[in-house]
């Protein structure tokens, strides 16, 4: 009988963070391979209101946040490796549907579900990372991936415009289609199962219920868990409209796949710089600083978007800025927030990603939706968002920025 190869014991440093990189790059895949084909998918299937493109970003980033409430918690209960194997495999299945679909809403639907099921690969790899890693040195680790996988907003857009100078935008979704198939052979033989049996809990609603509540109530993590959903929301705010700012409102059309890269490229850089700083400071000084900053400049975008409101080397400089400054606050938050649950991670990382994601998605359609051929609203919105999610971190740290102090650990039944 053919049996397939054992995986190793542990993987190196190197292949851990690279292959839990490219498992969660997959989620980003279908997005930004996505931006630039938005104009024809509407030409194509006759999508009659100019701001309703951005529903194919936008279903997918809410189906993400809805899929994050369940497979933490099939991963504390089956282990980490069955679920992220499920998940890629679903996946490719949702990215054929696209390949296939003649309607509008028909696609809608699939990238509701492609985005469910694609984020199985962050909520388990943030589990994995948890169950390897604490503190500090989890936050360096998720910083390190988070490097590896900026690798895809940066190249994705020109990837799918590239695509589409040889093919339609049914081939962008069978580029991911490939690219699915090549991570579930990777993490089928290389990537071993880090959840202890001792430490699977069994799929019982009263226990949900209890971790739900030691969550939602732990003072620690409830600022960083709802402060990130609002500086995500201005984030996926900038992905659902930027095609129509940056390629027509600014003029960037032909340019819009290298603007967009390059503007991650930012980000890919300060998740890097993170990742050498974060153990010397400590995950919560770097991030308290970042988001500082980051409502000043998001100040000076909505005065520029007022008083400059065509000038796009004003825009691209502080948008960027914003950008790179997520990378100082989306490792440190998710990190900061999963350290009182080292019991059950896997739920945790569920719920606060159902969260960040879902509840960010949800107001970042929104505010894409109210673009109105201008920068404004999503300047306000950047400003509006990140002031509250600092008025929530104080919340958590109690009025006082800028200082290391131990987790409260929840007591978690056996």
């Amino acid at each position: 009988m053919f049996r397939l190869p054992r995986p190793p014991a542990e993987l190196s440093r190197t292949e851990f963070t690279v292959m839990l990189a490219f498992v969660m790059a997959l989620q980003a895949l279908g997005i930004d391979a996505m931006l630039p084909a938005l104009s024809d998918i509407a030409r194509e299937l006759n999508v009659a209101d100019g701001n309703d493109r951005q529903l194919v970003v936008g279903t997918y980033l809410i189906g993400m946040g809805l899929g994050a409430l369940v497979f933490g918690f099939l991963a504390d209960r089956f282990g980490r490796k069955p679920v992220v194997l499920g998940g890629i495999g679903t996946y490719c299945l949702f990215d054929f549907g696209c390949i296939v679909v003649n309607d509008f809403n028909t696609l809608l639907m699939f990238r509701f579900a492609n985005g469910m099921v694609a984020s199985a690969g962050s909520v388990v790899a943030n589990a994995i990372v948890r169950d390897r890693f604490e503190g500090d040195a989890m936050a360096r680790v998720v910083s390190m991936i988070a490097v590896v996988f900026m690798i895809v907003p940066v190249m994705a857009p020109s990837i799918g415009q590239m695509i589409l100078l040889f093919a339609g935008w049914r081939a962008i979704f069978g580029m991911m289609f490939v690219m699915g198939v090549l991570m579930f052979l990777w993490v089928l033989f290389r990537l071993p199962e880090t959840l202890a049996p001792k430490d699977r809990q069994t799929l019982d609603v009263r226990r949900i219920a209890r971790n739900f509540r030691l969550v939602m109530t732990n003072r620690d993590a409830f600022g960083y868990i709802f402060g990130a959903m609002l500086v995500f929301a201005g984030l996926y705010g900038y992905i659902n409209c930027a095609e129509q700012l940056v390629g027509e409102h600014f003029g960037q059309g032909q340019r819009f796949a290298y603007v967009f890269g390059a503007m991650a490229i930012f980000m890919a850089l300060s998740n890097f710089v993170n990742s050498r700083i974060v153990e010397r400071f400590g995950a919560r000084r770097v991030s308290h600083m970042a988001l500082l900053v980051f409502v000043g400049t998001a100040g000076l975008q909505w005065l520029a978007a007022a008083w400059a409101p065509n000038n796009f080397y004003l825009f691209a400089p502080l948008m960027t800025v914003n950008l790179a400054l997520i990378g100082f606050l989306g490792a440190n938050s998710s990190s900061i927030a999963l350290q009182p649950f080292r019991h059950f991670a896997g739920s945790a990382s569920s719920l606060q990603t159902t969260v960040r994601v879902g509840g960010g998605a949800v107001l970042g359609a929104m505010i894409g939706a109210a673009y109105d051929g201008t920068a404004r609203p999503l300047a306000m919105s950047l400003f509006f968002s990140s002031l509250l999610g600092m008025l929530l971190i104080l919340y958590s740290e109690r009025g006082k920025l800028f200082r290391r102090r131990k987790e409260t650990v929840p007591q978690v039944e056996d």
